[in-house]
């Protein structure tokens, strides 16, 4: 998942980030396309983790 390759895989990822992480709703986890850098901020502030933190967590999933 090169440059938070999303496409694809976002509802998967999503059911999987939703599931380990009750807090979030679905306006949390919108995402479009060219959105990344958005959702990727929205995610930090919301489960107070780093973008690093995010994008590795993502790649585990």
């Amino acid at each position: 998942m090169d440059k938070l390759e999303l496409k694809g895989k976002w509802n998967q990822l999503k059911g999987k980030l939703k599931q380990e992480y009750a807090e979030l709703s679905e306006d949390d986890l919108q995402y479009e396309q060219g959105q990344e850098e958005q959702l990727l901020g929205h995610l930090q502030e919301k489960l107070g983790k780093t973008r690093d933190e995010i994008i590795k967590k993502l790649k585990s999933l």
